[in-house]
């Protein structure tokens, strides 16, 4: 009896955690702060004022969780960046996201070095913890809005190329620090070796998982979700065998899987955005609820987590990512937009923690330095996220929310069939149907205005923002999508 009394109070506390998660992001709606960081304070002072709720996790612990928030969180990213919109800036993403991590932890480690007084093995832990980046708590912050245009797609993509670098080079980091045999050419080769394993692993798992999505049914439609979080766990498992980068695979096979046609696909997605939030959420309460606020005080460790938070926010990455990005064709507003949203999250958690776990001297000061600068860079920082996006100009369309889905089940893909949101510079906009040069092998079947369903009558005026569904032969889609969205791509109907 005893047992099951005890089973049910741990039942309810982390029942109710879920439901907090869950609904945490009506709060932030309101208040300008990512609902990770709201658990993380919320788990750091529980921990403080309940004592025993410190030694509930272990560093392992927060080490494995990390690890399974990120297979989840990098994979979502992956689909949500997809093919077609990384293809637009995969230079910019690649630079920044390779050579922007090797600058900023370089910055940073400087000024821990010089400001801060460790040595410089810690100083380069320190500033390899703090590179990576975590565009998913931007987007918690502006809430039901989202970074339309490329620079959305940069931040994303930047932040899925510069998670699985930065734990790559914190592992040669470690390696050298802790003098398993390493040298720093050594190091380089494993570094090129475990990108280029992880790219390849994530494309080879990509096309499987591709063929089982469109040719292996289920007697289901809620079990093509765990499908495809099976497989995202097979790909980092099989990748990570072969001696490359897991998380670079899961992020590869997401984008390959991104813009894919396949059954269940919207449900396939937002099954894992939904897991993915919740991911990031449970990797805050993790580092809270090992962190002794208490002890932040000693050796001044909060002083110097906020200097180099300063540091990282103002100095270290605009001078890293403003230089990588002057090549690139942006406006002065998205540039510097850029350069302030790449706010911290889930990696450096994980890297603070592989520190303590390698056993190298100061782990425990990087580890608490680690969360002073991911606290002020989700609240502080972040809390100026929609305030600069409004003043830089920055495109934001609202995600209104759509509880009723009016759907058609087809045993066979719809080949032809296109939906497309039309663009405020389209060809479509202002023009009446019947005027619409479609030719003979197009029809329009249907129109929504305003989230509801209006019949395509020849004398109806396309609107900008109307979502436009198309039937058409396969060698009109450029033409119907130079009408329609421009230059953007058809969204494929799943």
């Amino acid at each position: 009896m005893h047992e099951i009394l005890e089973f049910a109070r741990i039942l309810i506390v982390l029942a109710a955690g879920f439901t907090l998660a869950v609904v945490s992001s009506k709060v932030t709606e309101r208040i300008p702060v990512p609902a990770p960081a709201i658990f993380l304070f919320a788990a750091a002072v529980a921990s403080d004022v309940v004592p025993s709720l410190s030694g509930v996790l272990s560093i392992r612990d927060v080490e494995r969780i990390s690890v399974v928030a990120l297979i989840l969180i990098l994979f979502q990213g992956g689909m949500h960046v997809g093919y077609r919109r990384l293809r637009e800036s995969v230079t910019p993403i690649v630079v920044v996201g390779v050579a922007g991590t090797f600058l900023t932890a370089g910055i940073v480690a400087l000024a821990a070095h010089y400001l801060t007084g460790v040595t410089w093995t810690t100083a380069a832990i320190i500033g390899t913890a703090l590179a990576p980046t975590d565009p998913a708590v931007v987007f918690s912050v502006l809430g039901r809005r989202e970074v339309a245009g490329r620079t959305g797609t940069i931040l994303e993509g930047e932040s899925g190329a510069n998670d699985p670098v930065g734990i790559a080079l914190m592992l040669g980091v470690l390696e050298l620090a802790t003098g398993d045999g390493g040298s720093v050419g050594g190091v380089a080769v494993s570094f090129l070796l475990e990108m280029g394993v992880g790219v390849a692993a994530g494309i080879a798992g990509a096309l499987l998982l591709l063929r089982f999505m469109r040719h292996v049914g289920l007697p289901s439609e809620g079990l093509y979700g765990l499908r495809t979080l099976g497989a995202a766990g097979l790909i980092y498992g099989a990748a990570t065998l072969l001696h490359g980068s897991g998380f670079i695979a899961v992020f590869v096979a997401g984008i390959l899987i991104g813009d894919a046609n396949a059954p269940y696909k919207a449900e396939i997605e937002r099954f894992h955005a939904s897991l993915a939030s919740l991911a990031e959420i449970v990797v805050f309460t993790a580092l809270g609820l090992t962190i002794t606020l208490s002890n932040l005080s000693a050796q001044n460790i909060w002083l110097d987590g906020l200097i180099l938070a300063l540091i990282l926010a103002f100095v270290a990455r605009p001078l890293a990512v403003g230089a990588l990005l002057m090549p690139v064709r942006l406006r002065a507003g998205e540039r510097l937009f850029v350069m302030w949203g790449g706010l911290k999250g889930a990696v450096p958690i994980l890297l603070g923690a592989f520190a303590l776990l390698a056993g190298v001297p100061d782990a425990g000061r990087v580890y608490s330095i680690v969360f002073v600068v991911v606290a002020f860079s989700v609240v502080f920082q972040g809390a100026t996220i929609p305030l600069a996006a409004r003043r830089l100009g920055i495109p934001m369309r609202v995600l209104e929310p759509e509880p009723w889905d009016l759907s058609i089940r087809l045993r066979r893909e719809p080949r032809g069939v296109q939906r497309y949101v039309v663009g405020r510079d389209a060809q479509a906009h202002g023009v009446s149907i019947r005027d619409l040069p479609l030719g003979e092998k197009a029809w329009i079947s249907l129109v929504i205005h305003d989230g509801a369903p209006r019949q395509a009558r020849g004398s109806y005026v396309i609107e900008a923002g109307d979502e436009v569904l198309l039937l058409a032969e396969s060698e009109e889609s450029g033409h119907m999508q130079r009408i329609f969205e421009g230059s953007a791509p058809p969204r494929p109907v799943e």
